[in-house]
């Protein structure tokens, strides 16, 4: 073999080297570039054992690098009174997450508190005194704050924001029966409410759909009954939000993931059907938070070379 020869050799293998460590360092960052997470608990804390494990729990939700942390409220147990004492206290444990944390409000610390052993406030201060406490700005909640879009005129606590190529939102839906109330007719404040849910989810799906986005997250605190709903026998409180939540989910070209808590059953499955054809919308997830008794969290990931876009990580506490 001529000098020649052996110089054109070994510079082959050295480019096919440089080639493999470029490929690497593609696939590393491409892959990382690729890949969002978040951490979505609720239904705690509920006593104050349970307040220095939460506490515990977002120390280690941190060290996991989530982008964010999701509350699908409840963080307080029902029997504990809605003073303001206790939220301020709760207030301080969600903000002192190292990472940002976007709440929504419960039935446990508004529409229940109309009840003796909860205090018997009057739910609709409670949620005023909420708004003013954990909705006063237009950013998250935590050490790190993360900017958010709020709803206009009074409704501070619908929320969106984006993350890659996801848009989440927040609503205001407490369990059990949306605050619609007992009899046929609803009460008015769920006469309010209740079409500026529907408007935010509404403008939501718009957005996902003109900037051709891969996904749209909904996080709420109530348990919407999707079985009832499957046969055409929807709560009144949640006809309207369900009816609606199908119609969008069937017109959006991506994945619709809903994150709720409630009734303290940690689930993913797919439980919601389409309005028309009743059949199983196949791009709608559900996914249930841990709640008391039982707590944990669950790792969202969002992964764009998924088909089915999001995975699940889930995390009891304490893990052992």
């Amino acid at each position: 073999m001529t000098s020649a020869s052996v110089r054109r050799d070994g510079g082959r293998r050295v480019l096919g080297a440089l080639l493999g460590v470029l490929c690497s360092i593609f696939l590393v960052h491409g892959g990382h570039a690729e890949n969002w997470r978040f951490a979505a608990i609720g239904d705690a804390p509920y006593s104050p054992r349970q307040q220095e494990l939460v506490v515990r729990m977002l120390g280690e939700i941190a060290e996991e690098n989530v982008d964010f942390i999701v509350h699908a409220g409840d963080l307080k147990a029902s029997r504990e009174p809605c003073s303001d004492a206790l939220f301020k206290e709760r207030h301080a444990v969600l903000d002192g997450s190292a990472v940002p944390l976007i709440y929504v409000p419960g039935d446990n610390e508004w529409t229940d508190c109309r009840f003796l052993i909860a205090g018997g406030f009057d739910p609709l201060e409670r949620l005023r005194k909420l708004r003013q406490l954990f909705f006063a700005t237009s950013r998250s909640l935590g050490k790190k704050t993360l900017p958010l879009e709020q709803a206009p005129n009074g409704y501070p606590e619908l929320l969106r924001w984006r993350l890659g190529p996801v848009l989440l939102l927040t609503l205001n839906v407490p369990g059990p029966d949306n605050h619609h109330g007992m009899s046929r007719t609803p009460g008015d404040e769920f006469l309010a409410r209740n079409p500026r849910l529907l408007d935010w989810l509404r403008e939501g799906f718009a957005i996902a759909r003109r900037d051709a986005l891969r996904g749209v997250v909904v996080v709420m605190q109530a348990n919407p009954d999707f079985r009832s709903h499957a046969s055409g026998l929807a709560p009144p409180g949640f006809r309207e939000l369900l009816d609606m939540l199908a119609r969008e989910t069937r017109r959006f070209a991506g994945q619709v993931l809903l994150i709720h808590g409630d009734t303290h059953w940690q689930r993913v499955d797919h439980p919601l059907h389409d309005v028309e054809t009743r059949r199983t919308l196949s791009n709608f997830t559900r996914l249930e938070t841990f709640g008391s008794p039982f707590l944990g969290w669950v790792k969202v990931i969002v992964d764009s070379d998924e088909a089915t876009l999001f995975r699940f990580e889930v995390h009891p506490y304490p893990s052992h």
